[in-house]
């Protein structure tokens, strides 16, 4: 053989075997020196007989600390998953369809806006908190190495920050409108400037779930307190919720609801008031369209002037095989407006609420702090949460709603629910309307609140309720009905001494309203004179149903079926989110109601041989080897909303989750329940805690909520020391 062949040979050699070495055996990352020093956190872990973790800490960044190893030892896939997805590098562990979301993270200058603030921003007592969550994330990590995502590790305080940031704009939907623009054409026309202008705004998010409920003592049967903290998420996933109770001798004892990376209970209650949110859709996202220098295409028209666009190349590194990974580069702009794109028909920049803004996480821990009506309300008015509805309640007998939102101050001579010309100060808003200007009803006449993603100006009964002209069109707040608001309408409506009973009862209603939407589509069905034999049945059947969804109701499954295959045929199922928006017969045609009875009809027949099967053995919770019946359905106050399973059933997916009743009797006294969908242990199948709640869950039952320890340690399950 000849030298420079055999040279070359032995080349290749060594290049297959590193590609080997590459793709086929893991790179093992260094871990050993991530955790902080023994004694570092002084905190102590308890968890009760149903896994729930209860954070003891001498400070509130030794909790903080305690909160994340707790949470990790649950959920820490997610957690991790939550946290790389924000650093804009997930797609370099799950490949190629994860890069949209690392384009996105560079396109709106996710880490410049967070690493310019955050000294500034953020308090120095919140980045104790933060750098104590992180160091708990670290510690199990250093614990756990099989466990952890490549090039993670070790996480900061500002990646907690950053994971906030990353999370708010998709609340409001601000990946689609992004996704519109990368379409094959403009999806939007450009408003003129009007004198009067005809708004048109989108459609609002469909209203999925969540309800806020609160009774004040001129509506309870004993001067008690009431509130139903029921906020509707995925039962799998980032935004899945985790419950926990923190507590420090800093004066920080919260319990309620978490998503994985927050270090703070989002949605619940501390010893003196509860809240709890549900979503709303207020206009929060504007898209201009750039006038671009024909001489120069990095320069756009503003005011009389061309300025130049800020461009940079966003490396996005993609995970090919193995351990072979790709970086390419993409161009990312940004304007006066916000970021900027480039496509065939056009530059576009878009503008939302908090933009440039990181202060949400804390606001969430002062929120938890809160000890008065007063600080509340003062936190919420001064901090950046974008949107959401909100109910309240304390131990005072107050209650309290408002339509939250940063809703921009738009000038009005602008038609906002279009395109904006990107070519004048006179679109660029800077400002929002004032937190006081936002409709909300404080302690109203009938002693109760709610809210179900529905309008704010059906609040509450009788006088109290927001006046809808002093809103203007320009703020874009949205008024759907739901079913959900007009069972509480009638149901607390109705009855003036509401007990603790009654106050559960009325949560768990599993009535459809017969004005609702699906009362609307049986009246539809049964009017029809049906040739089909079988088709006739099954709409004398519908016709019978009481609009119950009790596990044993046999009427049910006929009728929320045909609602799942409507909007399966509208090209709008999903059943991680598939809700109801007070639908009518000029927005619905008749043909699509009555092809989806039709459908439903069949798959009853193809699946379960019979048009009358009991919802229960058709409506499921599955989890693991669990396999169990569970009423409600879509847009009832017991919400459930699944997938088609291959056999036929519904796999529940998304509703009533963790859901807290909160009592405080005429003495301040408090009483509190809840219960999770699944169990405290999120993620880990071998855990006893991964679906011992379910069935409580189905019966639609509550546990207890332990927040003295003396009771915590009488329902003891472990007590441990994280690094001990």
């Amino acid at each position: 053989m000849k030298p420079w062949l055999r040279k070359t040979l032995l080349t290749l050699a060594v290049l297959a075997a590193v590609l080997l070495a590459i793709v086929y055996f893991p790179v093992r990352e260094n871990l050993s020196n991530i955790a902080p020093p023994p004694g570092t956190y002084d905190v102590e872990i308890l968890r009760d007989t149903f896994g729930v973790p209860h954070i003891f800490g001498q400070t509130d960044a030794d909790t903080a600390f305690g909160l994340a190893y707790a949470h990790a030892e649950d959920d820490f896939l997610t957690i991790q998953q939550s946290t790389i997805a924000a650093r804009g590098t997930l797609a370099s562990v799950y490949g190629a369809d994860a890069a949209p979301n690392d384009f996105m993270v560079g396109a709106l200058h996710i880490w410049q806006i967070v690493e310019a603030q955050y000294e500034t921003d953020i308090s120095p007592e919140m980045k104790l908190v933060l750098d104590g969550y992180a160091a708990g994330l670290n510690q199990y990590a250093q614990e756990n190495p099989r466990e952890t995502l490549p090039g993670l590790f070790p996480v900061k305080g500002i990646d907690i920050v950053a994971a906030f940031v990353h999370k708010q704009p998709l609340f409001f939907g601000l990946e689609g409108t992004l996704g519109d623009l990368f379409g094959d054409e403009r999806p939007s026309d450009i408003s003129a400037r009007f004198d009067n202008p005809s708004y048109l705004f989108p459609d609002p998010v469909a209203a999925h779930g969540s309800n806020a409920i609160a009774v004040g003592p001129a509506r309870s049967a004993n001067g008690e307190t009431f509130l139903a903290v029921n906020s509707h998420q995925p039962w799998n996933g980032p935004v899945t919720w985790y419950e926990a109770h923190v507590r420090s001798e800093e004066g920080w004892d919260a319990v309620g609801g978490l998503f994985p990376g927050t270090p703070s209970v989002l949605n619940g209650h501390n010893r003196n008031l509860g809240w709890s949110f549900t979503v709303n859709s207020p206009d929060l996202v504007d898209v201009y369209v750039l006038e671009m220098n024909p001489d120069n295409p990095d320069q756009y028209l503003f005011d009389g002037e061309w300025l130049d666009l800020q461009i940079k190349q966003h490396p996005i590194t993609v995970k090919l095989w193995g351990n072979l990974r790709w970086t390419v580069r993409r161009e990312v702009a940004w304007s006066v407006y916000g970021p900027t794109i480039r496509q065939p028909h056009g530059v576009y920049a878009l503008r939302y609420a908090t933009l440039g803004d990181i202060r949400l996480v804390e606001q969430f821990f002062k929120l938890n702090k809160a000890t008065t009506f007063e600080e509340w309300y003062g936190v919420m008015a001064e901090g950046p949460l974008p949107m959401f509805n909100a109910g309240y309640a304390d131990k005072d007998g107050n209650i309290f709603y408002v339509y939250n939102g940063l809703i921009p101050q738009r000038n009005d001579l602008y038609d906002w629910g279009l395109y904006l010309p990107g070519n004048t100060s006179d679109t660029l808003w800077t400002d929002y309307v004032p937190f006081e200007s936002l409709p909300q009803v404080l302690n109203p006449e009938s002693g109760f609140i709610q809210n179900s993603n529905s309008t704010p100006y059906e609040t509450t009964l009788g006088p109290g309720n927001p006046d809808p002209t002093n809103f203007p069109d320009w703020m874009g707040i949205t008024d759907p009905q739901t079913n959900r608001q007009l069972r509480s309408l009638e149901l607390f409506g109705n009855d003036g001494s509401i007990t603790a009973e009654e106050f559960v009862a009325y949560k768990f209603d599993n009535y459809y309203a017969a004005e609702s939407d699906v009362g609307w589509i049986q009246e539809m069905i049964t009017l029809v004179d049906w040739e089909d034999e079988t088709l006739q049945q099954a709409a004398d059947h519908l016709a019978a149903w009481d609009l119950r969804t009790d596990p044993g109701n046999n009427h049910a499954a006929i009728g929320v079926l045909t609602l799942y295959m409507i909007y399966d045929m509208r090209g709008e199922f999903d059943g991680a989110k598939m809700g109801i928006s007070h639908l009518t017969d000029s927005e619905l045609p008749l043909w699509l109601v009555f092809d989806g009875f039709e459908a439903a009809t069949d798959h009853l027949h193809t699946h379960f041989g019979q048009i009358d099967p009991e919802w229960g053995e058709v409506n499921r919770i599955r989890r693991g080897e669990l396999d169990i019946p569970v009423g409600g359905g879509p847009d009832i106050l017991t919400a459930l909303y699944g997938w088609l399973d291959d056999d036929g059933r519904i796999r529940g997916a998304n509703g009533d989750s963790h859901l807290m009743i909160v009592q405080w009797d005429a003495d301040g006294n408090l009483t509190s329940q809840s219960i999770h969908q699944f169990g405290s242990a999120t993620l880990d199948e071998e855990s006893p805690h991964y679906n011992d709640q379910s069935p409580i869950f189905a019966r639609r039952e509550l546990k207890p909520v332990w927040m003295d320890e003396a009771d915590i340690r009488a329902n003891l399950e472990r007590a441990y020391r994280p690094g001990q």
